[in-house]
């Protein structure tokens, strides 16, 4: 069958992809930029891969007719505040391209919808699932919670509040209870949902078996770590104060953050477990979900991460827009030194930020990333995604990753921190010597004066991490 995914460069999609193909589907991949798109070699082959921006109507027509099924894994929350009309606006958009298509089924991932009042974030869901309703096809809603799995949103929330906070005193909504499902138990559910004919044109509710308040899941991921950790909430706390809590203490962002705590105060549990009989799936239990995603992170095998999509990117064009850096009206600091080993220097490149850190000046590192959350930016907290590699579009500490090449041995980033002014840093190898820039180009008086501002830290700072980049010495 030939299969339509959408959201293929998101969390769910990149792990969905090789699923679908291993059961023998040709599955054309729709993404908003090709260039940030990096499937594994041993998948390019059985994929067709579509440039298509939902609220970029024309570009809809790039969508074959000839498709059979099609997975509807879009979403918009760290995109914009508006982000409830893009979501609506976008799956409009899609219907109405699908009613041209031949596609008989599609599978929508939305979230537990049990409230009467919901929040934004759950209103916007059920207004998309209702809009794919109106289609010509076949629909079907998986509803789900709170999903575990290494690198999901969720998860790497409940950890940087369990092993950054051993005392914790919290918004009372962590006494909200939830059902939370791992992201194993979320790729068996869709990918064997599509074709059902007993799943067509109705909703689910997908979760694991156990029903905990978010105090017990984070007591819970302590046990497993081995951490004792004591919780008490308070009633004192608003939204916007729980969202700052979330936001200084976690990688989230602030608009994510303030999305997920108006979630957080609303029961998601399942009415039940109709579809696990339906597709004879037994879902795993927390604790199992929880030992499943640090086994994958122990063995570096994150697939994929919630602050790689393109939504929480920033970016309001392509990638490939920024690979070449402007040079007219830019600050430039150049430098360049010969290295000792090639391949260990580029090796060294391509593993810099995260839990290694940036080779010299760490600790400025770290103020500066404090400085930037303390301005709504996103801060060191997002690290990388893998130790080792790195793919165009990861998130790395404060940077996006817009071009890496490690043949030719060229690593471009792109600032995501806040600044007056657009920044690049630039790690390339030219003969015997690796040449690192640093280029910014200034928003008025206000850049110009931060450039300066920051100039004397540049010779300190870029010149201890070229040498140890090089296997030269840092004194």
């Amino acid at each position: 069958m030939k299969i339509l995914l959408t959201g293929a460069t998101g969390y769910i999609g990149k792990r969905l992809l090789p699923l679908l193909v291993e059961q023998g589907h040709h599955v054309v991949c729709s993404v908003r930029d090709k260039a940030r798109f990096s499937p594994p070699k041993s998948l390019v082959d059985k994929i067709d891969v579509i440039e298509v921006d939902l609220l970029d109507v024309p570009s809809l027509n790039n969508i074959p007719k000839d498709i059979d099924g099609a997975y509807y894994l879009v979403h918009s929350m760290s995109a914009s505040a508006d982000y409830a009309k893009m979501e609506e606006e976008s799956a409009a958009n899609f219907r109405e391209a699908m009613d041209k298509t031949n596609v008989q089924h599609v599978v929508y991932l939305s979230g537990i919808i049990n409230e009467d009042e919901l929040s934004k974030h759950l209103s916007s869901r059920k207004n998309v699932e209702l809009e794919l309703d109106k289609g010509k096809y076949n629909n079907t809603t998986l509803r789900a919670g709170i999903i575990i799995g290494s690198g999901s949103a969720s998860f790497e929330i409940i950890r940087d509040l369990v092993e950054k906070l051993p005392y914790m005193i919290t918004p009372k909504w962590l006494n909200t209870r939830c059902q939370p499902i791992g992201i194993s138990d979320v790729l068996q559910f869709l990918s064997q949902t599509l074709y059902v004919e007993e799943t067509y044109n109705r909703n689910f509710d997908i979760g694991g078996p156990d029903i905990l308040t978010y105090k017990e899941m984070l007591l819970g991921f302590a046990k497993v770590r081995g951490l004792k950790r004591t919780i008490h909430t308070v009633p004192i706390m608003t939204p916007k104060l729980s969202s700052y809590w979330l936001y200084f203490v976690t990688s989230t962002s602030y608009r994510l953050a303030s999305a997920l705590v108006n979630s957080m105060k609303i029961e998601v549990v399942c009415r039940d477990h109709k579809i696990n009989e339906i597709l004879d799936i037994t879902p795993i239990t927390y604790i199992e979900a929880l030992n499943k995603a640090f086994a994958k992170i122990e063995s570096n095998e994150i697939v994929s991460s919630w602050k790689d999509a393109y939504s929480s990117s920033g970016l309001k064009s392509h990638i490939s827009d920024y690979v070449q850096v402007p040079t007219f009206g830019c600050f430039r600091d150049v430098r360049a030194m010969e290295y000792v080993d090639r391949q260990k220097c580029i090796e060294k490149v391509w593993s810099i930020g995260g839990i290694n850190g940036w080779y010299f000046g760490n600790f400025l590192w770290k103020i500066r990333g404090f400085l930037d959350k303390l301005v709504g930016g996103p801060g060191l907290r997002r690290g990388r995604t893998n130790l080792d590699s790195i793919n165009v579009g990861d998130s790395l500490d404060f940077w996006r990753v817009l071009y890496a090449d490690k043949e030719e041995g060229r690593l471009l980033l792109g600032a995501e921190m806040k600044l007056p002014g657009e920044a690049w840093l630039e790690f390339k190898i030219e003969g015997d010597q690796l040449k690192q820039t640093a280029t910014f180009r200034p928003l008025g008086i206000g850049g110009r004066l931060y450039w300066y501002a920051v100039l004397p830290f540049h010779g300190l700072i870029f010149n201890g991490m070229l040498k140890s980049l090089t296997n030269g010495e840092v004194k």
